[in-house]
């Protein structure tokens, strides 16, 4: 794993990858963030992590995976987030995260950004039986009352996954650069 060169400032990128199918795919949303100068990190959830090639994915960041707390005293892998990408994000990410719940690191991290004002974007990628449960909707308001950016996925089939070739890995980034365009 190579070192990123930190003597120029680029804006670190946290991306929060969630368990689904598509998860072995961030590298397109890496390298899209990369040809647009971001420097990135990736942060799984515990059974997203099952779903990454971690030494790809770390190659290709230069940094290592997060996915659990660190311990006291121990130093911090990733340099503080300036923007966060979460995609995939499952329906069960989604819901927990509105509701401020912080049972995992990736969670943790989320919550704790807003209260920091970190920009934020989700890109949603659950089947239509989930997207049809009123917690998800509600969960889709509340973060975007809190200032989260909701990216366009349209949810596909129950039981067939899919989706994966519309599910647009750049929209994070679209969604993003305004926002930080404006932070001081």
């Amino acid at each position: 794993m190579t070192v990123p060169n930190t003597s120029e400032k680029n804006p670190f990128l946290y991306v929060v990858v969630c368990a689904c199918g598509i998860a072995g795919d961030v590298g397109r949303l890496i390298s899209a963030a990369q040809e647009r100068q971001w420097d990135v990190g990736v942060v799984a959830t515990p059974q997203g992590l099952g779903f990454l090639d971690a030494e790809a994915v770390e190659g290709q960041t230069g940094y290592p995976i997060r996915s659990g707390w660190r311990t006291p005293g121990e130093a911090r892998p990733l340099p503080p987030a300036d923007a966060i990408a979460v995609a995939p994000a499952t329906f069960n990410t989604v819901n927990k995260w509105a509701a401020g719940i912080s049972d995992t690191l990736a969670l943790g991290i989320l919550c704790e950004a807003y209260g920091m004002g970190i920009p934020t974007a989700v890109q949603p990628y659950v089947n239509s039986a989930q997207a049809a449960h009123p917690a998800y909707r509600r969960s889709l308001d509340q973060l975007c009352e809190m200032g989260v950016l909701i990216g366009s996925y349209e949810p596909h089939k129950p039981k067939a996954g899919g989706g994966a070739d519309r599910f647009r890995w750049e929209e994070a980034l679209d969604l993003l650069e305004p926002r930080l365009a404006l932070r001081p």
